[in-house]
């Protein structure tokens, strides 16, 4: 089924020009953007030390996801899609092994850590964003679709570990909030 999946989604690349370029610009700027997204809502006007803190929550998140994947990388060696001649590539290859992706687990990082926070507009903006993120991922050829599902859960799972861990008004969380 993961190989279907996989094989339907990425069968249109390369064919649509218009559509290649947009999931080529999704793959390749997407997690770059909603890190700089993420960073410009330092500044936010309201609720500013509330915002703050989903920000750097983000962030840890992003970070214990990443980190957490690092560790996966070291016993779970699953060859990438256009490897296996299951993909047709339309993007760099990469250096890593598939499972799990990182976009999805940093996309879903933010996301998630701004749904648990109580930003909910903003959580379901960057919730939009990973899903595209994600569905790129496939698209381009470099993931099959359950290796971003895998990186979903990762985010979601260090995001929900941030949120249990980094409380709002602690000492650290009033230090890190109060720069600039």
């Amino acid at each position: 089924m993961d190989q279907t999946i996989t094989r339907w989604i990425n069968a249109p690349a390369g064919g649509y020009p218009s559509l290649d370029a947009v999931m080529q610009a999704v793959t390749n700027f997407g997690v770059p953007l909603l890190v700089l997204l993420v960073i410009v809502q330092w500044w936010s006007k309201s609720e500013r030390l509330h915002v703050r803190h989903v920000c750097v929550s983000a962030g840890l998140s992003f970070l214990l996801g990443l980190g957490l994947n690092q560790i996966i990388f070291l016993f779970e060696h699953r060859v990438r899609p256009y490897d296996s001649g299951l993909t047709h590539l339309i993007v760099s290859p990469s250096v890593d092994w598939s499972f799990p992706s990182d976009h999805a687990t940093a996309a879903f990082a933010i996301a998630t850590a701004f749904l648990l926070d109580g930003l909910p507009k903003r959580g379901i903006a960057f919730l939009g964003a990973a899903l595209l993120i994600c569905l790129s991922r496939v698209y381009v050829g470099t993931h099959y679709a359950s290796d971003v599902l895998g990186g979903a859960a990762m985010g979601m799972v260090a995001a929900v570990a941030v949120s249990a861990l980094y409380r709002e008004g602690s000492k650290p969380d009033r230090f890190v909030t109060g720069v600039f």
